[in-house]
């Protein structure tokens, strides 16, 4: 009997160090929205062209982002599933800008790979990236 509770007692150890290290080795929603914080595309001031700002509700995994698709100023709500940013409902302005590609008012999620935010629409099809702004010196 004792063989067995003390058999079962390491296997559950193991099972329990093995289950951590696994969670470890992803990032969490909640680091994924904090990683994602703060500018990405144009700045803010560049006419014509997109940009986004994320900011990240403290031990959330989401928060708000505001931007420009290049014409309108948009804004909404986000969250982090899976280290894939969902884009909630999208509220935007209605002006009309000749010849500016408001690709990024179409989004829906987005997935980040270093300095780059890769936006796809509802349809999962890549419509645009963003890149990280280098930093100022």
């Amino acid at each position: 009997m004792k063989i067995q509770l003390r058999a079962a007692g390491a296997l559950i150890a193991t099972a329990s160090v093995l289950g951590l290290a696994a969670c470890s080795a992803s990032a969490s929603p909640v680091d994924t929205a904090a990683a994602v914080a703060g500018a990405w595309g144009a700045p803010a001031e560049t006419k014509g062209e997109p940009s986004l700002e994320f900011t990240p509700t403290e031990g959330k995994a989401g928060g708000e982002y505001g931007g420009n698709d290049g014409c309108n100023v948009l804004g909404g709500s986000y969250t982090v599933k899976d280290d894939v940013i969902e884009f909630g409902v999208m509220r935007s302005t209605m002006m009309f800008c000749e010849g500016v590609d408001t690709w990024l008012s179409q989004a829906h999620t987005a997935t980040m790979d270093g300095k780059t935010l890769t936006v796809l629409d509802e349809q999962g099809k890549q419509i645009g990236t963003l890149q990280r702004p280098a930093k100022a010196s």
